[in-house]
């Protein structure tokens, strides 16, 4: 072989050395958060601390560029292997934060998400029961002694199950995962005269854990006596949003609804346009490759769920209809050729999106960077 042959040899057995190493750190650094995990899990704190997150990455960062590292290197290892860390740290099993809770009944418990809160609810060591449609001529017997009752049925099905929710203990609390929640939160509480409270679990139904998960919580009533509930959620590791029934659903119909039927407008046409998706994703950049993900991962999933959701509010239809017509205003800008208009819109929209801009494009910046090393 050689010189260089030879050079390289030594070179990359050094590497591989270090590689070694590297694996026999990162698996005692799991076997050492596995451990935090348990402790935690004993003293019923919360999996997720945010503001140890934060400090880690941001003293870890500074070592790096003191040492002529790139701290962006640093911040995407460390953020992958606290990924890796929570996962492991979710295996094992919660403190139960209420011992008294003498049972959690989950109405829709065999559905995706039913089933979710079903298994955290019993690795947390309460005693779980779970009500399907065939279950309902004994439901009475299930229900009598029930200390929680949620109800994670889908849209179409939620009025109803509620109203057969008219005679629970008066100390159970009834709460519901629907993703509109004026109209649920109004007819639990026309419903139970006991506490009440809306929650919106914002994820879909894959995930396994609440570690980093939103959920949304609008108050019902006696806040007091579900407190305790919304604590084993934290503890689960989700991050709690309070705001009100009617300001959630108005977000929602922006948020949501007019997200998921703009993208299926636009997986429609290209269905339509018949366009060969193997070219737009061959030519694609990573951002327009990612917007195609998106589209694409929507229709991977239950039609049944979105329409539920688009159909759910009759107020959604106005809300769409004012998004279609910027749509074919800004589009007349378009055709005649009015540039200045069209410019003077961009910047408006950009003054209101403020600091926000900026953090997104940073943010997007990351996204579209592991979006591209996954391209295949």
């Amino acid at each position: 072989m050689s010189n260089f042959d030879d050079n390289l040899k030594v070179l990359r057995d050094e590497i591989d050395d270090i590689d070694s190493q590297l694996v026999a750190l990162l698996t005692k650094r799991l076997a050492v958060t596995t451990k935090v995990g348990e402790l935690k899990s004993a003293e019923g704190v919360p999996i997720f601390a945010p503001e140890r997150e934060a400090t880690l990455i941001k003293k870890r960062r500074a070592q790096a560029e003191n040492s002529g590292l790139s701290g962006d290197l640093i911040e995407d290892i460390l953020r992958r292997l606290m990924r890796d860390s929570y996962v492991s740290q979710d295996a094992s099993g919660y403190q139960c934060i209420n011992p008294s809770c003498n049972k959690v009944v989950v109405v829709g418990g065999k559905g995706q998400l039913g089933s979710v809160f079903v298994d955290l609810f019993k690795r947390s060591n309460y005693q779980v029961a779970i009500i399907e449609q065939d279950d309902w001529p004994h439901s009475d017997d299930i229900l009598a002694d029930a200390s929680v009752v949620i109800v994670a049925v889908p849209i179409r099905l939620t009025s109803m199950v509620i109203h057969h929710l008219n005679n629970l203990p008066d100390d159970c609390i009834l709460a519901d995962f629907t993703s509109i929640k004026e109209s649920p939160l109004y007819e639990m509480m026309q419903a139970h005269s006991g506490p009440v409270v809306g929650l919106h679990p914002m994820f879909g139904p894959d995930v396994t854990g609440l570690i980093k998960q939103t959920i949304i919580v609008c108050d019902g009533r006696e806040k007091a006596q579900y407190q305790w509930l919304l604590e084993q959620f934290q503890v689960w590791g989700a991050k709690l949003y309070q705001v009100a029934a009617h300001e959630h659903d108005q977000a929602m119909s922006m948020v949501q609804v007019m997200r998921h039927f703009s993208t299926i407008a636009y997986g429609y046409h290209l269905m339509a346009e018949g366009a060969d998706i193997e070219n737009l994703v061959n030519m694609s950049s990573p951002i327009y490759r990612l917007e195609l993900i998106m589209v694409g991962r929507l229709f991977a999933q239950d039609p049944i769920l979105y329409s539920d959701i688009i159909f759910a509010n009759p107020d959604n239809i106005s809300m769409m209809k004012r998004f279609a017509y910027r749509f074919l205003e800004l589009l007349e800008d378009v055709e005649v050729g009015d540039k200045d208009a069209f410019v003077t819109m961009f910047k408006q929209v950009s003054h209101w999106f403020g600091d926000y801009a900026d953090d997104f494009l940073a943010e997007s910046k990351a996204m579209l960077l592991k979006a591209n090393e996954l391209k295949k």
